[in-house]
This record gives structure tokens, C-alpha cells and sequence, in this order.
């Protein structure tokens, strides 16, 4: 397979992106949280379709948090990438400012003075914003999929460094294609598979947990509640919302867990993750109507996240921040998001309707 089918909403986006653009332009390219190997791609092919069809003359890469996941830092590493810090960067000195893999709801006030032009990502659209460039497709599992597209649209010339970024980007947003995906995300994996470097992929992937995570996992194996195929639990102060990732999808795999809701403080908020089978429960509408109310995000049908500022749990909890009280707060929701929506085995999903 040479060419993936062009779509009209590509090209007339690609259009678009290309008439916002400069020559010569200077970008800034941001990611929501810590830069995952999808985000990291997407900005790559970005740049490399602004560079290659009107030119850059600055371009910088900056997200909200540092890498967290040691594979995502050897990814950036390997790209020979720099990715900035975004309080570090002056949001002025660039004409146009990107959003990949998010969206401006998703940063709060951040952005006062200066918008993003541009926004590209696959997740449920959230929040009141506008841009002069959106293209959010949420039934794709992997926003690199639609960059593929547009790379091809372009006619660009896609370098081996960027085969090799979009492919791991699928491969670990669709989670292997164990998540939802479409054909669309199908044919970019193996139109990228002849071309990328499969030895630096595996190399990536081997090391994946850090010794100090081992301790959350003996807390969740002490902790954790399992009701009905549902399992439950709240780490305590962790050192990164990855170690709340990686517990969750650990325990997923366990025998007779159909989903796993695992929470932790990290800094200023309680991150909560939700990771299901995608069959008997849809994640995203769990973690909206559980915690949608006092906390912002969502997700997909097998994985969600929610964020709660500190403050407003406090205030929900009288204060108590203990493992047995955020343990119940956990349960209350859940019972209340069960209360409040239907068996999700008799609700299609957006696939399924199309």
C-alpha cells in the first residue's frame, strides 16, 4: 500500500493550515500534560508540513509537564527533540501557536492575551472555545492516523525519524488496537510499518516501569477494593499521574476485572484514570458522570481521565484527605454514575452507529 484515500475534510484542513501559514513562519507546537509518544509525533508531522511547504523560521516544542513515562523521554531523545517547559516559553514571540492531542479548554486560563490558531486532536470536543483551525476526530484511536493523512495529502516527503514517531504514537494510543479504532488507524500503522525503525521501537518499550513505582503497586495490592469485576483504589501523593496509568492498566489485566478506576494526588489535584475492557462499560461517560461536575476531562470508551483541583475536594470532603475517606468519595461517584446512566451494553457506540 502506497497511498491511504484522501478525504475531504483533509484536504480542505490542509488548505486552510497553508493559508495560515507564513512564509518563513515561527510556530509553537503545545502539549497538554506530559508529552505522550502520540502528542510527540503529531507535532513532529506539524512541522515537518508547515516546514516543507512554506518554511519555518523558528519552531519550538513545549508542554505543561516534563516527561514522566521513561519511554516517552527516550522517544524525544531519539527524535532529537527538545521539548520546553510551557512557563518557560514566551507565548508572544511566535505568530502562530499549535494545540496537538488537546484543546484550549484543557489549559485553563492560560491563554488571556494569546489564542491558538490551531487545534488538532481525536478526543470528545470539551469546554466553549474557537479556532481558526479545528479538526477534532474522536473516532479515531490515535491523532498520528490523522496526521498520516494529512502528511499524504501534502505530498511530503515523510522522513524514517517520522515514520518511526507515528507508528509508536498508534501503537500506543490504540494500546495495540486492544482500544477503539477504525480502518483509518489500521491502514496508517501498516503504511508506517515498512518504513519505520521496528529495533528502536522495541528497545523503547522494554523499559517502561521505574523501580520507584514498585511501592504504588504494593499499596494498590493492599488497597484495592474489587466489587463485581470493578476494581477500585486511591494510591495516596504519587510522584506523577503515570504511576495512576500504570496501575490501572496492571490491574486490567487481571482475571475477572472488566474496569479499573485508580486515583492519586499529584501536586495540586487529584488525578483519577479509568481504563476498561471497551465492551461492558464506556470509561468516558463513567468518568463525566461520576466526576464531571467538580473535575475537567474525559475520554474514550476503554480509557478516561479526570482532574479535580485539590481545593474543591477538600471542600467536597470537609477536609479529609485520608485513604478511606477519598476511598468512599471514589465509590459514591461510581454508584452515582451507575445510578445516572444505562447499562452501556445497550448503548451503540459512535463506531457502531456509523
Amino acid at each position: 500500500m502506497n497511498r491511504l484515500p484522501f478525504k475531504n475534510e483533509t484536504q480542505q484542513n490542509l488548505k486552510k493550515l497553508l493559508e495560515l501559514a507564513r512564509p518563513d513562519d515561527s510556530l509553537l507546537v503545545l502539549m497538554y500534560g506530559s508529552p505522550d509518544p502520540d502528542a510527540i509525533a503529531s507535532a513532529m508531522a506539524l512541522r515537518e508540513i508547515i516546514r516543507r511547504k512554506k518554511g519555518l523560521a523558528k519552531c519550538v516544542f513545549a508542554a505543561t509537564e516534563p516527561f514522566r513515562r521513561q519511554q516517552n523521554k527516550e522517544l524525544a531523545q531519539a527524535m532529537r527533540l527538545n521539548i520546553r517547559l510551557l512557563n518557560q516559553v514566551d507565548l508572544s514571540d511566535y505568530r502562530l501557536i499549535a494545540l496537538v492531542d488537546a484543546q484550549p479548554s484543557f489549559f485553563g486560563d492560560q491563554f488571556q492575551s494569546t489564542k491558538p490558531a490551531i487545534v488538532f486532536d481525536h478526543h470528545p470536543r470539551q469546554g466553549d472555545w474557537s479556532a481558526e483551525l479545528t479538526d477534532i476526530r474522536p473516532q479515531y484511536g490515535a491523532l498520528s492516523s490523522i496526521f498520516t493523512e494529512y502528511l499524504l495529502t501534502a505530498r511530503v516527503r515523510i522522513p524514517r525519524s517520522l515514520h518511526t514517531a507515528l507508528l509508536y504514537g498508534i501503537k500506543t494510543d490504540t494500546d495495540n488496537f486492544d482500544r477503539e479504532t477504525i480502518a483509518e488507524d489500521i491502514r496508517a500503522y501498516m503504511y508506517h510499518a515498512r518504513r519505520a525503525n521496528m529495533r528502536l521501537i522495541k528497545r523503547i518499550e522494554l523499559n517502561q516501569t521505574p523501580l520507584s513505582y514498585l511501592k504504588y503497586f504494593d499499596h494498590a495490592f493492599h488497597h484495592m477494593k474489587h466489587y463485581r469485576g470493578r476494581r477500585v483504589g486511591f494510591l495516596g501523593h504519587v510522584e506523577s499521574s503515570d504511576v495512576c496509568v500504570q496501575v490501572a492498566d496492571f490491574y486490567l489485566r487481571m482475571i475477572g476485572t472488566y474496569y479499573v478506576v485508580v486515583a492519586g494526588i499529584v501536586n495540586d489535584k487529584l488525578i483519577i484514570i479509568f481504563r476498561g475492557d471497551g465492551y461492558r462499560q464506556d470509561c468516558g461517560a463513567i468518568a463525566q458522570s461520576a466526576c464531571g461536575l467538580i473535575g475537567q476531562g474525559g475520554g474514550h470508551r476503554s480509557a478516561a481521565r479526570i482532574e479535580i483541583p485539590l481545593d474543591v475536594l477538600k471542600a467536597e470532603l470537609k477536609g479529609n484527605l485520608s485513604q478511606q475517606s477519598i476511598d468512599h468519595f471514589l465509590n459514591q461517584c461510581l454508584k452515582k454514575s451507575s445510578m445516572n446512566k444505562p447499562d452501556s451494553s445497550t448503548v451503540k457506540t459512535e463506531e457502531e452507529k456509523t
